[in-house]
């Protein structure tokens, strides 16, 4: 029997990725039929600065894969340190953010959201790969699934928009029109950088920051941010632009002046920070990055990925017959949860993408331990909202 003749699900999912994925993983082990609809094939690359906080590995035992992710090879990282353009430096230990492990951990997105659609499979949720969602299916003003590429229609109480920052679903009956991107960044993988295996480290310059640290495989991740016109200046050449621009930064220059490239790069349009409409119509939700986008630099889109499909998970299996209830109770826990973090990720890019702010900033939290473990601790949740 074919998915798209079996009778309708309790939700449909679009997107494979880890929110996508873990929503659905949690909604199946409390008894909901559910249906992920991926693009992709996996495993495939991502651009992703993939690195997974120590919160992350807490959410992963929950879902019931820690030791999967273990045993792909990734990493473990004990420390994050930021570097001014000038060469200063400030470390972040792993250990501030730990609620049950104390690393962090370096692996790729091909294999961590392959392990987690992979469990997803698992626990009963139907999957489809290499397979687009090309529409809604509303009935008056009410989402009620999607329509597929090949015609099939998916029919479904709540359906997910797990897209990523595209927000393919929402921008479907969004109002406005899309923005003009601001920022590119990009991505690959490097041989013989010269970071210790168990750091992450970020730089700052001019309009942007980036970010490498080890994942398996002895190969390093490396991923920067940088405005569209500085790209534009290089014909988009993220090589270019990582010479010029990155290695503004006396340590990325340092640290992978030598690499060797080994990957093709990976490529994306940035619009915005912050937060989106997280129920942009009645029968649909957003999750992940389709929610929010937080600056990577914080190290916690991972975690805010598998936070909001939690939550998300929680109201709709709290509230599987009242919609309104739901989406009230959605807002609400993740509001709780996000807004003042991404208010504080805000004003630190800002001071992140001037030089010397950042060289000021920085100088001023290496003399305080103190001051940095609460600034840190500040791109987290907040303890009143965990037991809301």
């Amino acid at each position: 029997m074919s998915i798209a003749s079996k009778s309708k699900y309790d939700v449909v999912i679009v997107g494979g990725g880890p929110a996508g994925s873990s929503v659905g993983i949690r909604l199946a082990l409390a008894g909901a039929k559910v249906l992920i609809v991926e693009q992709k094939k996996f495993p495939r690359g991502k651009l992703c600065g993939e690195f997974i906080s120590p919160e992350c590995l807490t959410h992963f035992k929950e879902l019931g894969v820690f030791e999967d992710m273990l045993s792909a090879g990734g990493v473990r990282l004990s420390e994050t340190v930021f570097y001014a353009r000038n060469g200063r430096g400030v470390s972040i230990p792993s250990e501030w953010f730990a609620t049950q492990e104390s690393f962090s951990l370096g692996l790729s997105r091909a294999e961590m959201d392959a392990r987690l659609l992979n469990r997803a499979r698992e626990t009963g949720v139907d999957v489809l790969e290499e397979t687009q969602a090309a529409d809604l299916l509303i009935e008056q003003d009410k989402v009620l699934g999607v329509r597929l590429k090949n015609g099939d229609s998916i029919v479904s109480n709540i359906t997910i928009d797990a897209t990523g920052r595209a927000r393919a679903l929402a921008r479907k009956v969004e109002k406005s029109k899309r923005k003009r991107a601001d920022y590119v960044a990009f991505k690959t993988h490097l041989e013989s950088a010269g970071v210790a295996d168990d750091v992450c480290e970020i730089y700052v310059y001019r309009g942007g920051y980036g970010g490498c640290s080890r994942i398996e495989n002895n190969l390093y991740n490396f991923c920067f941010i940088a405005s569209t016109e500085d790209a534009k200046c290089f014909n988009g050449s993220a090589e270019k632009v990582m010479r010029e621009i990155v290695f503004s930064n006396k340590r990325a220059f340092s640290s992978l002046g030598k690499a060797k490239i080994v990957e093709d790069w990976h490529a994306v349009s940035i619009e915005s920070f912050g937060r989106g409409e997280l129920v942009p119509c009645e029968g649909l939700l957003t999750v992940g990055d389709s929610a929010a986008f937080i600056d990577p630099f914080t190290g916690s889109g991972m975690l805010l990925a598998l936070e909001s499909a939690k939550i998300a998970a929680n109201a709709i299996n709290e509230n599987q017959n009242n919609f309104r209830d739901l989406a009230n109770k959605y807002r609400n826990k993740y509001g709780a949860a996000f807004d003042r973090r991404l208010r504080v990720c805000s004003w630190l890019r800002h001071v992140a993408f001037v030089p010397f702010l950042a060289e000021a900033t920085i100088k001023a939290l290496s003399f305080s331990s103190a001051l940095r473990r609460r600034l840190a601790k500040a791109t987290r949740q907040t303890e009143a909202a965990r037991h809301l």
